[in-house]
């Protein structure tokens, strides 16, 4: 066999009940059904004088965080960002990202200064579906990697 790593344990494979999305304060976003944190890199490229070939070097990145929840009630975010689209002043917020693996270890990051950037749902309605609102968010600080899951 040429790939000896192919038939890994499957059992240890992670899915989305395993993670969970928590607020600054601990608290789970239970009604979030999915989130997603990307980080977007921008090199410059360059090419000096008598190279053929480009290069590049790293310049920023930026990341992302979105989630969807499913709409319960009209928690603290709805209050809040409707609050910062009255008074012009948007609100921060801190999350927690966490995934648990099989044998008790945890990966888990923070994400702090996270601010309403892009499209935001207010009221998205499909006939049979769930009521879900999907967020997005600039994540003003470099995220922390405060554990790392272990097999």
């Amino acid at each position: 066999m040429v790939n000896n790593r192919g038939p890994i344990d499957t059992r240890l494979a992670l899915t989305g009940k395993d993670g969970a999305l928590y607020s600054d304060d601990g608290t789970m976003l239970a009604t979030c059904e999915t989130f997603q944190t990307q980080v977007n890199v921008t090199n410059a490229k360059y090419q000096p004088l008598g190279d053929a070939q480009e290069h590049e070097v790293f310049q920023s990145y930026g990341v992302t965080l979105s989630f969807t929840e499913i709409v319960i009630t009209d928690e603290r975010f709805m209050s809040e960002f409707f609050e910062g689209m009255t008074t012009g002043v948007m609100p921060s917020w801190n999350f927690q990202g966490v995934v648990y693996g099989r044998n008790g270890s945890e990966q888990r990051m923070n994400y702090r200064q996270c601010v309403p950037s892009g499209a935001i749902d207010l009221q998205n309605l499909t006939v049979g579906d769930l009521l879900k609102r999907a967020w997005s968010m600039f994540v003003n600080e470099p995220p922390e990697l405060q554990k790392l899951l272990t097999a």
